[in-house]
């Protein structure tokens, strides 16, 4: 079982290999399409191709938790190039169109849910597709909060205190639900639209997440707070030349 990254190691005891030197692209998908591509959704042949991309600059996909082990220290860094990819939301095509090419290339994956929408949106995905997902051992399912609000909207609206419950209510409702309905530890957040503040880091780290993500761009790197993690949003016309100007500059391992 993979190592969570809830814990930091006391200080002084870091092993040598604590404080590499890298960085890797976190690549951020929502739909899915056999042909019609949009805003946030990628055709299948794209994802395909953008697969393939990977594959022939010798990255290694690996399972998001992994990349953030390796980012906090508590596990040794990739010796080549590495990407992680999520998807967000939990829209239907997650089940229908990339599950079976993850399970046909074997590529992991982690889902960032949020739980009001499962089984009960009709855009959505089901619980039954989720633990379907997860029990092939290719997918891990983290929060998106619990339904998804515009943080920046709902400070303005709300008094302070009202504001910190309700922060509290999206980080710690989400975890529990998620927890309760398909049985593994979620440690993991992505940030609705990308808004995270120091107010918001704090809260999640009170509501016990190890590591937030972002979609301010460029690649992660090592840091002591992994709580505003950039990702990369990925669209249909990431292709070629696109795709590696989107991902900068293929990310290596260098051991100190």
């Amino acid at each position: 079982m993979l190592l969570a990254a809830a814990a930091l190691w006391p200080l002084g005891a870091c092993p040598a290999w604590a404080a590499p030197v890298f960085s890797a692209p976190i690549l951020a998908y929502h739909r899915f399409d056999p042909l019609k591509a949009g805003p946030t959704t990628v055709r299948d042949s794209t994802f395909l191709a953008q697969l393939d991309w990977l594959d022939r600059r010798h990255y290694a996909v690996t399972p998001l938790r992994t990349l953030v082990d390796q980012l906090s220290g508590r596990a040794p860094p990739p010796s080549g190039p590495e990407a992680a990819i999520t998807v967000d939301d939990g829209h239907v095509s997650v089940f229908t169109d990339l599950f079976p090419i993850i399970r046909w290339r074997r590529i992991p994956v982690t889902l960032f849910i949020y739980p009001s929408a499962i089984s009960n949106a009709p855009y959505a995905l089901t619980w039954a597709q989720l633990r379907e997902m997860q029990a092939s051992g290719l997918v891990d399912v983290q929060s998106h909060t619990y339904w998804h609000p515009n943080f920046r909207t709902e400070k303005k609206r709300r008094t302070a205190a009202d504001y910190a419950a309700f922060v509290d209510l999206q980080l710690t409702r989400s975890k529990s639900v998620l927890e309760a309905r398909l049985g593994r530890p979620v440690t993991l957040l992505a940030w609705p639209y990308g808004i995270v503040d120091p107010e918001l880091e704090a809260a999640a780290r009170r509501a016990g997440y190890a590591a937030g993500f972002d979609f301010a761009g460029g690649q992660a790197k090592p840091a002591a707070d992994l709580l505003s993690t950039p990702r990369i949003p990925i669209g249909d016309g990431d292709r070629g030349p696109a795709l590696a100007a989107a991902l900068g500059a293929p990310s290596r391992a260098m051991r100190p």
